[in-house]
């Protein structure tokens, strides 16, 4: 748990709040499974994190709750909203210096997002993006907090992974 804050300033309570419920939501997003209360928790918990981001954060602050939200929602299923957030939300980080672990984490998210939505071409694409950028990962224990990430992303349908088209 975040330290609360010692004062009554609200954006201080809005950058607590906005910790906690990003964590709790991350959290369960890990999970390889959920309940239909657990998953209505989860997209709770995002929503709250990004509200709150969205008052007491900064750009970068808002961009990885959107980013936290692509992923919440390809979980639910709500495909459509997931590509829109992860459209943006890898147009923002491709467009500046990013960190290994967190390029990787957006590809991943796109992937799934793309995958939620029923875009098999996109979510191939992606899927590889990922793959490379995680191989990539400089440092172990991120490598390992992608990984939990992308092991809940489906495969392409086709099954080649190499970057080459499939021969027909």
């Amino acid at each position: 748990m975040a330290n609360e804050p010692d004062n009554l300033e609200p954006a201080s309570w809005h950058r607590f709040f906005a910790i906690e419920s990003n964590n709790l939501a991350w959290s369960l997003a890990a999970r390889a499974s959920r309940s239909p209360e657990e998953t209505a928790r989860l997209l709770d918990a995002a929503h709250a994190a990004s509200f709150h981001w969205r008052i007491a954060g900064n750009e970068l602050n808002i961009m990885r709750a959107d980013t936290l939200l692509a992923e919440v929602h390809a979980l639910a299923g709500f495909g459509q909203s997931a590509r829109r957030l992860a459209d943006e939300v890898r147009d923002f980080f491709l467009a500046r210096p990013t960190d290994d672990w967190e390029l990787a984490l957006v590809h991943t998210i796109h992937a799934h997002a793309s995958y939620a939505a029923g875009d098999s071409k996109a979510h191939r694409a992606s899927y590889l993006a990922a793959r490379e950028a995680i191989a990539g990962i400089a440092d172990d224990e991120d490598r390992q907090i992608v990984l939990e990430t992308f092991d809940q992303v489906p495969e392409p349908a086709d099954g080649n992974l190499t970057g080459q088209p499939a021969n027909r």
